[in-house]
């Protein structure tokens, strides 16, 4: 038998396939912003009541795995996410006290798919995914 959490009056298991990229998909992440983004993420997902279960950061994009419960929206979590994230990014590794210039680390849209009963198909695929680019530059060299 699943796991499932509970509000006051439903039980649910809502998990979601998430992925967004850098402004431009610029190969920004690395080093200490890397270090530091999952923290952030973390941190900023429990602030609405969800939970990232699984996350990779790749050079160029964000994949995760989080839990979100049913009375609230996707798009308000990710939006929130990226929103406050690229927020600590500009104060943290900008050099900026505040954020006035409307500063832009993430791309506008983002990818997400529920998981389902596929979930550790999915974890995997999210823990795999830095072997899988590798493995994928590999053929294309090859042409």
């Amino acid at each position: 038998m699943q796991d499932y959490q509970s509000l006051s009056h439903s039980r649910w298991d809502c998990k979601y396939h998430v992925v967004f990229i850098p402004k431009k998909r610029k190969k920004r992440i690395f080093g200490a912003l890397r270090q530091h983004l999952g923290e952030i993420f973390r941190e900023l997902a429990k602030q609405k009541e969800s939970q990232i279960v699984e996350g990779h950061l790749m050079g160029d994009h964000v994949h995760m795995c989080i839990s979100i419960p049913p009375k609230i929206a996707v798009s308000h979590v990710v939006g929130y996410i990226k929103g406050k994230s690229a927020i600590a990014i500009a104060r943290h590794f900008g050099g900026r006290s505040r954020n006035f210039t409307g500063e832009v680390f993430w791309a506008r849209g983002y990818f997400v798919s529920t998981v389902g009963l596929d979930e550790e198909i999915v974890r995997a695929y999210i823990r795999n995914q830095e072997d899988e680019d590798e493995r994928y530059d590999q053929m294309k060299l090859g042409v």
